[in-house]
């Protein structure tokens, strides 16, 4: 058939160039002794034929290795059909495929004899067995390469409580692939990755794990995809230990679409943190907390700790959704210092947190270093959060230790002075679009930033604090600007500025007329220290008549700073004033 007006030669000649690029590209196929899709489709090496029972009663340990050694001498699929296995340790090879079937579990052996024994090392780990034990699992594996566990099967921990075989535990493997299983009642960690590059665990379902559920430690190259993990400890935790004997790196991991229920961490960095962390995503995930059963609320939403002097940086959370954790942030610079003869704090800088929505939390977010060991370059964007609230004021007082050495976790400094956002030793925040909301009183402010330098607050929208608490207290703050903030009805007052040192603070561009005070002033704090620049500023109530304030801006002046003048005393209102003085120092948050 020819096309009018065409010339039919380009187009004969492009038609056989195109199929010579057909036939080409599917040599290998043609050529090939068997399909591609094979793995996909069939057993090459079906674990019956080798002598497996799948009667759950007869252990099938010896008949499972001898189908994984016969697909690991040329490459294939060792394929488990509707069955359920009862196997103790196997020991997998590269360039293979194991793939339980749909019907088909593999049960852990309930007798400790049939596992390897717990992996010795040579040397000083700083850390427990469950992260440096590769050797007393179901399905491990050590320095291979390609390597594919598929479901749609299960494999069964068998066990009624913690302490027991891991499920799966691959070591200084490259190419992994942990696609479509389900497992459960596992004793241990379910996925536990040590030195591995290239991994991609997709569709996986965790389920009653009485420990983490999948623990990428010193990895790279690591996506975890469209999982389902519920977990009595950490759901997901990423570590960078000793348990290779030399300081690593985990980097280069990707967290997404994942559904966590937990009653630790969801999404976690640490405890273990001798190395370093670089370029981790966690991103559009569901987080549920629960209850431990005698210990209490005790989970956080993400926790990002650095504490034995590795580095953790560029670390990027967006779009998590929460409910009923204890803290929905938590991330602690701290100096527990495993692995160190001196222990010296590391660093944790640039991190960025956005679009979160947390509901039913039972503390505050908190980001805290050390004195002298600030974290830096922190970002909060799109931060919504309600709080259960109900705390009185005097909470908002109480001493917050630095616990410099204590193992990290969300509930170490117990209550905490302010109902959604505490900071303390923190150089370059940003808070913009943080949204603080409790669902009873609660006469805490909604944030309290304590040796907190470089700050930039944009449009913050919290609930009133109860009992004429201000909404925000800052403590030791220097260069802080509050801009686009919208105070609401019943707000007594914006700010309290507390600490000698606190210097260069500036409210530009924000809506005070719905509050009573705009600022309270500490004595301690220098009179040249506020500085106010079109804001809308509240009515002056008619009942306010007194003696000169020591410091004050009169409504309106634009632009101007808190001048010293002479007064009746502290707290003395001056008519007009949108700021008071207090008489006495506040106590110090800090250790």
């Amino acid at each position: 058939m020819t096309i009018s007006g065409a010339r039919s030669v380009p187009m004969n000649r492009s038609r056989r160039v195109f199929l010579w690029r057909a036939i080409w590209l599917a040599a290998p196929w043609l050529l090939s002794t068997r399909p591609l899709w094979a793995a996909e489709v069939r057993g090459d090496f079906n674990v019956r034929d080798h002598g497996a029972t799948g009667d759950g009663r007869t252990l099938d340990t010896r008949a499972i290795q001898a189908a994984i050694n016969a697909a690991g001498q040329s490459g294939g699929t060792v394929f488990f059909p509707p069955g359920e296995y009862l196997s103790g340790s196997l020991h997998l090879r590269s360039h293979i495929t194991l793939r339980l079937g749909a019907g088909s579990v593999l049960i852990a052996s309930k007798e400790e004899g049939e596992f390897d024994p717990v992996e010795r090392l040579a040397f000083d780990s700083h850390a427990d067995a469950e992260t440096t034990d590769f050797g007393f699992a179901l399905l491990q594996g050590r320095d291979l390469a390609d390597l594919s566990i598929l479901g749609p099967g299960r494999i069964d921990g068998n066990r009624t409580r913690r302490g027991g075989p891991k499920p799966i535990a691959l070591k200084r493997c490259r190419n992994i692939l942990i696609r479509g299983l389900t497992i459960a009642n596992a004793p241990s960690y379910n996925i536990s990755l040590l030195g591995c590059d290239g991994v991609n665990i997709r569709g996986v379902t965790i389920r009653n794990g009485y420990s983490d559920g999948i623990d990428p430690d010193c990895c790279r190259n690591v996506r975890i995809s469209n999982c389902h993990i519920e977990s009595r400890d950490d759901a997901i935790v990423l570590k960078t230990s000793f348990a290779l004997g030399s300081r690593g790196t985990t980097q280069n991991v990707r967290v997404t679409n994942c559904n966590l229920t937990t009653i630790h961490n969801a999404l976690k960095l640490g405890t273990e943190s001798i190395g370093h962390f670089r370029n981790i995503v966690f991103s559009n995930c569901t987080i549920v907390g629960q209850t431990h059963a005698w210990k209490g609320d005790l989970s956080s939403g993400v926790s990002l700790e650095m504490v034995d002097g590795g580095t953790l940086e560029r670390v990027f959370v967006s779009d998590i959704q929460m409910t009923n954790v204890r803290a929905p942030l938590f991330v602690r610079l701290g100096n527990r210092g495993r692995g160190q003869e001196v222990p010296v704090a590391g660093t944790l800088r640039n991190v960025s947190i956005s679009n979160v929505v947390a509901v039913g939390a039972m503390t505050a977010s908190s980001i805290t270093g050390i004195a002298g060991h600030p974290v830096s370059e922190i970002q909060l964007k799109n931060i919504r959060v309600t709080a259960r609230g109900g705390a009185r004021a005097e909470v908002a007082s109480q001493r917050v230790p630095e616990l410099e050495k204590r193992y990290p976790d969300a509930y170490m400094f117990q209550d905490l002075p302010a109902y959604g956002l505490y900071c303390r030793h923190v150089r370059r925040l940003t808070c913009d679009h943080v949204e603080l909301d409790t669902h009873r009183p609660d006469a805490r402010p909604a944030l309290v930033l304590d040796d907190v330098g470089h700050v930039r607050m944009e449009a913050l929208r919290a609930m009133p604090p109860a009992e004429g608490q201000p909404l925000v207290w800052l403590r030791s703050v220097q260069d802080c600007q509050v801009s686009g903030l919208r105070a609401s009805p019943g707000t007594k007052a914006v700010l309290r500025l507390s600490g000698s040192d606190t210097a260069r603070v500036s409210l530009v561009g924000n809506d005070f007329s719905q509050v009573e005070q705009v600022a309270i002033v500490d004595v301690s704090v220098a009179e040249s220290v506020l500085r106010m620049e079109k804001n809308v500023m509240p009515r002056p109530p008619r009942s306010q008549r007194g003696p000169t304030l020591a410091r004050s801006t009169r409504a309106g002046d634009g632009g101007a700073s808190a001048e010293g003048s002479a007064g009746s005393g502290p707290g003395a209102p001056r008519p007009g004033s949108s700021i008071r003085t207090r008489a006495a120092r506040p106590r110090s948050s800090g250790a």
